[in-house]
């Protein structure tokens, strides 16, 4: 058992890719093994196994036995967990429960905290991909976005991401949905920019086109993220109406499904331009892209 002990049972509603990089990040934090419910009995089973633990047979024996308990589902299911789970709190039991949802503070949990848990909302910002022990490592580097309602819970939360190895960033209720809109911003749309212009290059005869792309966007990546704003280059920055014009008109014939998203884009980067005071976009380059 380390030293550096969280509870005396760890329990794990989940059985997905999340729960299981956790339930083993946190089981040598227990003096216990780990207790797994999930709506499917042969996998509670599987994950359980893996760390010495067992099956619960509903979400009660979760509530009676465990002191520290993750809700690890899928968004929409959280307020069902967190009222079910609830209903079987008895006083004076009081655990230390958090979801791991990221469009969600702790306020989903208040069902909870009326029966007398301690309840946060503790997202870390990475994707799980199905390798747990990977994930763990990864989730030595990554941030965690907490949200508590009664700050006197923050710092049991900080305890479970240093015994993670992460690092903890408070994020407020009211901000919770902005700070979700904000990730998936950066990590989706940047999915579907990078399939856009792949097929603009298969198109324009490259065999290839993610390999080609490999060293430009993760050269533009880490600048942007050393830099900020100040890493921009391209036509855009130097005012080039006419390299502007020319791509325009290729793409509208060539490949039509990325004339709305450049041109959104570009007129994006124009009002971020604006605004970092970098250039002011002339009229005729706005027209272009109107």
């Amino acid at each position: 058992m380390t030293d550096k002990r969280l509870c005396r049972r760890l329990g794990i509603i989940g059985t997905g890719r999340v729960a299981h990089a956790l339930m083993l990040a946190l089981a040598p934090y227990a003096d216990l093994p780990p207790l797994v419910w999930g709506r499917s009995r042969e996998q509670a089973e599987a994950l359980a196994r893996e760390a010495a633990g067992a099956a619960a047979t509903d979400l009660r024996a979760i509530a009676e036995a465990c002191d520290l308990i993750v809700i690890a589902v899928a968004d929409d299911a959280v307020a069902a967990m967190a009222a079910g789970l609830a209903r079987d709190l008895a006083p004076p039991h009081a655990p230390f429960v958090f979801h791991v949802s990221g469009r969600s503070g702790a306020a989903i949990l208040n069902p909870l905290a009326a029966a007398g848990a301690q309840i946060a909302a503790i997202h870390p910002v990475m994707t799980f991909t199905g390798n747990p022990r990977a994930e763990i490592e990864r989730m030595a580097a990554a941030h965690f976005a907490v949200t508590v309602s009664d700050p006197a819970t923050l710092p049991r939360a900080r305890a479970v991401i240093e015994r993670l190895g992460g690092t903890a960033v408070e994020i407020a209720e009211a901000q919770r949905t902005l700070y979700h809109a904000a990730l998936c911003h950066a990590a989706n749309h940047l999915v579907t920019l990078l399939a856009g212009a792949s097929q603009a290059l298969r198109t324009a005869g490259a065999d290839a086109p993610e390999a080609m792309l490999a060293p430009l966007v993760r050269a533009a990546l880490e600048n942007s993220l050393a830099h900020g704003f100040s890493a921009l280059s391209g036509p855009l920055l130097r005012g080039d109406g006419d390299t502007i014009a020319r791509h325009l008109a290729a793409i509208d014939a060539d490949y039509p499904a990325l004339g709305a998203p450049y041109r959104a884009m570009a007129r994006a980067t124009l009002d971020e331009m604006e605004r970092d005071g970098l250039a002011a976009a002339s009229p005729a380059i706005r027209t272009l892209l109107n």
